[in-house]
């Protein structure tokens, strides 16, 4: 080994980048991680091919045609008021709340003195957003015509937009808000009520008959990953300092 390779290999601890650094001292947590996103998209990727390979009709078919009355397809299994309340939750994967609300906690982090903190909490949504859109007009799979719409439809069927904006939207929000908070039990709310939105928002779509459940499955499959993506990087950019820290715990 030459001098300069001596040199190198001596101070490369010193000179290694800090996001390689930050990987070193989180090996096993950086490697289930990167695992679970891989996983995922790993999925995503089946169930897209399987889609357009036309193997799941039978499946998407079967389940949207169980949550209509036999006899009238434009009538959704439950009372009126389910339905209504139905409308209510599909509303919350809405395009206009999800970008008010994302801007509503982006002023928060701002009165806050989270400055980094705001400004990762937008380019994680919005640049989720966006790839859900690239993603459909990628696809451009048509939408469910098997039964009647009870909700307005204007872009193409896969992955659902509703469902990936929701689990992009709250998830990526859940996600980012846990890291600056100190509260164990404030940590696991924020990221239960993520998912849970994101879930019923899911299953409004195909219930009101607008979504396939692939499209579905689809959607939580992308905003799951890039929540997860968005969550590693505000962790690796915590640790360096560069987004502010979690807010201390009161005393008891």
């Amino acid at each position: 080994m030459g001098t300069w390779q001596q040199t190198l290999w001596r101070e490369w601890p010193l000179r290694r980048p800090s996001w390689l650094a930050w990987i070193g001292r989180h090996e096993r947590g950086t490697l289930v991680l990167l695992t679970l996103i891989a996983v995922i998209i790993w999925g995503f990727v089946e169930l897209a091919d399987e889609v357009i390979e036309g193997d799941t009709d039978a499946f998407d078919q079967s389940i949207v045609l169980a949550l209509r009355n036999p006899a009238d397809l434009n009538d959704p299994i439950g009372p009126p008021w389910f339905e209504e309340i139905m409308r209510d939750l599909t509303a919350l994967g809405g395009e206009v709340v999800l970008v008010g609300l994302t801007l509503a906690v982006a002023a928060y982090l701002l009165m806050e003195g989270k400055r980094h903190a705001m400004w990762l909490v937008l380019a994680a949504v919005f640049g989720g957003m966006i790839a859900g859109q690239l993603m459909k007009l990628g696809f451009d799979r048509a939408r469910p015509e098997l039964v009647p719409h009870h909700s307005h439809v204007y872009t193409a069927s896969f992955p659902s937009g509703h469902a990936m904006g929701a689990a992009v939207t709250y998830l990526t929000l859940a996600a980012l808000l846990a890291r600056i908070t100190g509260r164990w039990h404030v940590k696991a709310y924020l990221l239960m009520l993520g998912v849970a939105l994101t879930v019923l928002v899911g299953l409004s779509r195909v219930y009101l008959g607008v979504h396939w459940p692939t499209d579905v499955l689809a959607g939580w499959a992308a905003g799951a990953a890039w929540a997860l993506l968005c969550w590693a990087v505000a962790l690796s950019l915590q640790r360096r300092g560069k987004v502010e820290p979690e807010t201390p715990r009161d005393p008891e």
